[in-house]
């Protein structure tokens, strides 16, 4: 949970610095226009100030929830993917995020009901817990060809061209940094 902190923290301080308008200012201006829809209020800070997707999808969240006087949900919906059956799988979510950090400190981690999507200009992977004992790491690797623990992600995610099964840490080798790595340059 608290690499998803972090994460949002420093892309809050990369957009401050970038833009010069402070996080107070970015939500002020997302809620002073009154979107009905998310996309509606992503599509226009994207236009209007030429920021990324990511920074627009960020701001559009956060003036959503102060809107409606809530805190943030990522934390939450992190700890209910790692809870209960599937809490033994949260040492493989977390080795996995101290590699991801590493690649970059362009990352996005959008966390879902079911698995956090990483981003960087476009979605490059996600990581779900499946099973009570399996981590799924799907990854965007268009064109390279399935081959030992990388396989075609079949029915296990339409947004993702690759699946890597996870069930101990150890299973997070120079094979799978290297494959996450070559997904998230390809973003």
């Amino acid at each position: 949970m608290t690499e998803v902190i972090a994460a949002e923290q420093s892309q809050w301080r990369n957009l401050e610095q970038s833009s010069g308008k402070s996080q107070a200012e970015w939500l002020q201006l997302a809620t002073s226009k009154g979107f009905a829809k998310h996309s509606e209020l992503v599509n226009w800070l994207k236009s209007e100030f030429g920021i990324g997707h990511g920074n627009a999808n960020l701001i559009a969240h956060r003036a959503k929830q102060a809107a409606a006087g809530g805190e943030p949900v990522a934390e939450d919906l992190l700890a209910a993917q790692y809870s209960g059956a599937k809490a033994a799988l949260k040492p493989l979510y977390d080795e996995l995020m101290n590699h991801v950090q590493s690649l970059g400190n362009d990352v996005e981690l959008s966390p879902k009901k079911a698995y956090v999507s990483l981003r960087r200009n476009k979605q490059f992977a996600l990581v779900q817990p499946s099973t009570a004992t399996r981590l799924d790491l799907g990854l965007n690797l268009k064109g390279v060809e399935p081959s030992g623990k990388l396989e075609a992600s079949g029915s296990f995610n339409a947004m993702c061209s690759h699946r890597i099964r996870l069930t101990c840490v150890t299973d997070i080798d120079d094979n799978v940094k290297h494959w996450l790595a070559e997904a998230y340059k390809r973003s």
